[in-house]
């Protein structure tokens, strides 16, 4: 049986972050249904093979909440990573991975509140709702809170704070 790898030496798992902005300039967020606290996130997921940033997040906005009603506004220039506590990474994803490195997307969203549905094939959110910007920050759990600091703080214009 092989060990596994030291968690410090593990790379971070490729992956897309989606900023889904309404009308209002509010943000979608779910909470998990594999975290039983009061933490929220935006919707996020692995980047396959082949798969550009763009096609997976129109991909997990669709598999998470069962949209694709969306303008993509702007791309993240930089890859931004986030380490996750040692325990829960040798739990995921095979203990192979330290963290995820996101592209992250900021999207408008075209539809409405009906057009969102977390009922999807392979559920991810017990529920759902609008976050304001100011709020973000803390509805994250601890270890992304930097992540989503740099992400609005580097998407403020499209919020017009």
């Amino acid at each position: 049986m092989s060990q596994p790898i030291d968690y410090h030496c593990r790379p971070f798992r490729p992956c897309v972050g989606i900023m889904l902005i309404n009308s209002v300039n509010q943000i979608f967020v779910g909470q998990r249904l594999d975290n039983h606290g009061d933490a929220w996130q935006m919707p996020q997921g692995g980047i396959d093979h082949g798969e550009t940033p763009l096609e997976a997040g129109l991909r997990e906005m669709h598999e998470e909440i069962g949209t694709n009603k969306a303008q993509l506004l702007r791309e993240h220039p930089e890859w931004l990573s986030y380490s996750i506590p040692e325990g829960l990474a040798n739990q995921l994803w095979g203990g192979k991975y330290r963290g995820q490195t996101q592209k992250w997307l900021a999207f408008r969203f075209t539809g409405d509140n009906a057009d969102i549905n977390i009922d999807t094939q392979h559920p991810e959110f017990r529920q759902w709702r609008w976050s304001s910007v100011t709020s973000l920050h803390q509805l994250a759990v601890p270890f992304k809170r930097q992540v989503y600091g740099k992400i609005i703080e580097d998407f403020r214009d499209i919020f017009e704070i």
